[in-house]
């Protein structure tokens, strides 16, 4: 007896349901998408205990007649593609045609459809795989298809369920991203009964998404103007710095108004917000992706979720410069103003203050400055670390002799004038000395800079700040690691990093792979400081490190740096490389919690800020401003209502 046999219809079709009906949220995917496909204009799913009851969805597309209501539910029937030709360039969302009888072969199934100009429809009903009725139908125009009793014939798949909360809330994420991308389409999402989203049609996209997140997340986001790069155009909305998730759950990004997932994606975004995002955090994202669709191919995945990009790197850089380009623009700000995403969030109302404490922050007034004119002049030139561009000053050390001990650091950069400075105070400055000039040789550049008054110093952490619109805090660790990191990066596009030879050079003995990485990347370490040479087969020969380098075992910390290599492309790697390499350094060689800082060591920090390309995150995506307004001051203090 033959041992291969063909597997009857109804077994091939719960196979097949198997890889396309993972748990009712993949139902819901499905039947939207297909109501997109039909052109639908108002799209209504309802489900009943967590789509495992009952699942609805009923649209007002094109709908069917009864030839193609019955075929529908048939394999491998589909109207989307006709050719193998098709598959290069699919615009639709649903062309499998696996989708309808998968779900029907698990489901006691219904179908109710109508074209817009017939007067009547077509009903048919489905048990399990099995037809069990045909008849006309009287209702509107459009499709409804229902699907009860999820895997109840197939008891093994449905003790696979989580409950039904968990269910549901993969059904609402499912919603949502299909709503974010289609804003000119009303949606309405039932529970158990009740309405619980109602999404009119707009035409603005932020107002699709203040609709599903709300206004006080959506008030955070940063717009991403359009952007194009080699045929690829990128737009939407981010969160800034001091926005962001433990999970990619709010990452949300769609190519051609289909959600999708894609390690380019990733690495895009990774790349975007480098140095503006917390390590293990991921960023707030909802970005639209349109290319030509010979440029991808969809049809890699059973469930659709996952696409190959024919040019990878294209798409990664196109995602990068869009979201570099919208985090620098938002740093842009008018006088005085903190960005919404660094907006300080409301705190608890039963706070606890201890008794006999006292607030009270007293500045002497020898070390208050004040200034009616903005006040102009070149930043502070940069030394190679440990030394610091803001001294800070111990309990007993007066900072003119601080100042005398400071050796003089060697110029690395060219120094930037700053502008418009503005620090008031109601006690007169102290005598001030002659204020420095700029090399008239180096290259300056004009730093708008919020005006704020110092109040003070909490905890020796937190600096004190007044604006325009109400309190702001100022983490000096945080600061000080932008400032520095920033000095360093700059040192590193200009002449590289600064080496030091060993005294006894290390042998690497790595793999193939990693050997032929390190030969064609050879350029790129020695511009970070690293001189490696080939030694012999897969050995090679390291004679010099980067000066900051503090470890106690370069090899290992090698072997990181040739895994970083492998997950960059050759364009850009230096670069990206190196300012992983600066953002640890610099957290060791930046002020602290702790250290004392005098008032115009105060400022030429707050300079220094100001003067960065991001100076409301540290490089470790950590805020370095945060902002109370006057507004959540006056709630605290009940001189304003809730």
């Amino acid at each position: 007896m033959s041992k291969i046999r063909i597997l009857p219809d109804a077994l091939a079709s719960q196979v097949a349901a198997g890889e396309v009906v993972e748990r009712p949220a993949a139902v819901i995917r499905e039947l939207v998408e297909n109501s997109l496909d039909a052109g639908s204009t108002h799209i209504t799913v309802e489900v009943q205990r967590g789509g495992t009851a009952m699942i609805r969805v009923v649209d007002d597309g094109c709908g069917m007649n009864r030839e193609d209501a019955l075929l529908s539910i048939e394999r491998h029937a589909t109207s989307k593609i006709r050719t193998k030709e098709d598959l290069a360039a699919i615009l639709t969302f649903g062309f499998r045609g696996e989708a309808l009888p998968s779900i029907a072969s698990v489901t006691r199934f219904r179908i109710a459809t109508r074209e817009k100009e017939a007067l009547s429809g077509t009903e048919v009903e489905i048990n399990g795989g099995k037809l069990s009725a045909v008849k006309d139908y009287g209702g509107a125009a459009g499709t409804l298809i229902e699907a009860r009793s999820l895997f109840f014939n197939v008891p093994a798949r449905r003790k696979f369920l989580r409950t039904e909360a968990t269910e549901y809330s993969h059904i609402e994420q499912q919603f949502i991203v299909h709503a974010m991308a289609h804003p000119e389409v009303t949606f309405t999402l039932i529970r158990d009964g009740s309405v619980a989203f109602h999404l009119p049609a707009t035409k603005d996209a932020l107002d699709r998404v203040r609709g599903l997140v709300g206004d006080q997340l959506a008030s955070r986001l940063i717009k991403v103007e359009p952007t194009e790069h080699k045929g690829i155009r990128v737009w939407g909305y981010i969160g800034g710095p001091g926005l962001s998730r433990s999970n990619r759950q709010q990452q949300i990004t769609f190519l051609n108004g289909r959600p999708i997932e894609s390690s380019s994606i990733n690495y895009g975004l990774r790349e975007g917000f480098h140095t503006s995002l917390m390590k293990g955090q991921h960023p707030v994202t909802v970005l639209f992706i349109e290319m030509d669709a010979e440029g991808y191919d969809i049809n890699v995945h059973p469930a659709k979720r996952e696409v190959r990009f024919h040019d990878g790197f294209a798409v990664r850089d196109a995602l990068a410069k869009a979201v570099s380009r919208a985090l620098e623009a938002a740093n842009k700000l008018p006088q005085g103003h903190v960005p919404p995403s660094q907006m300080a969030r409301p705190l608890p109302p039963q706070i606890a203050v201890p008794q006999q404490q006292s607030f009270a922050l007293h500045t002497p007034a020898s070390l208050v400055l004040k200034s009616e004119t903005p006040i102009t002049m070149p930043a502070p030139r940069p030394a190679p670390l440990p030394n610091r561009s803001v001294m800070p000053v111990s309990r007993t050390t007066p900072v003119a002799e601080v100042a005398a001990e400071r050796p003089k650091p060697p110029v690395v950069e060219a120094a930037k004038p700053l502008s418009k400075v503005d620090v008031e105070s109601g006690t007169e400055p102290e005598e001030q000395g002659t204020e420095a000039q700029p090399d008239p040789q180096e290259p300056t550049r004009e730093v708008e800079m919020p005006r704020f008054r110092i109040l003070g110093v909490l905890h020796r952490l937190y600096i004190l700040l007044e604006s325009d619109e109400g309190l702001v805090l100022m983490d000096q660790h945080a600061a000080h690691e932008r400032v520095n990191f920033e000095k360093m990066r700059r040192a590193m596009e200009q002449g590289g990093v600064p080496s030091q030879r060993l005294l006894m050079p290390l042998t690497l003995q790595v793999t193939p792979r990693d050997a032929d990485i390190l030969r064609r990347h050879q350029e790129t370490l020695a511009r970070l400081g690293i001189e490696v040479e080939p030694f012999g087969p897969n050995i090679f020969k390291v004679e010099a490190l980067p000066t900051f380098l503090k470890t106690d075992d370069p090899v290992t910390w090698l072997d990181q740096v040739i895994e970083e290599l492998q997950t960059l492309s050759a364009k850009g790697s230096s670069l990206r490389l190196g300012e992983d390499m600066i953002a640890t350094t610099v957290c060791r060689h930046s002020i602290k919690a702790n250290d004392k800082l005098s008032m115009p060591e105060i400022e030429a920090l707050l300079r220094d800020l100001f003067a960065c390309e991001m100076p409301y995150c540290c490089p470790h995506g950590r805020p370095t401003l945060i902002q109370m307004s006057l507004k959540e001051l006056e709630k605290k203090f009940g001189r304003v209502g809730p």
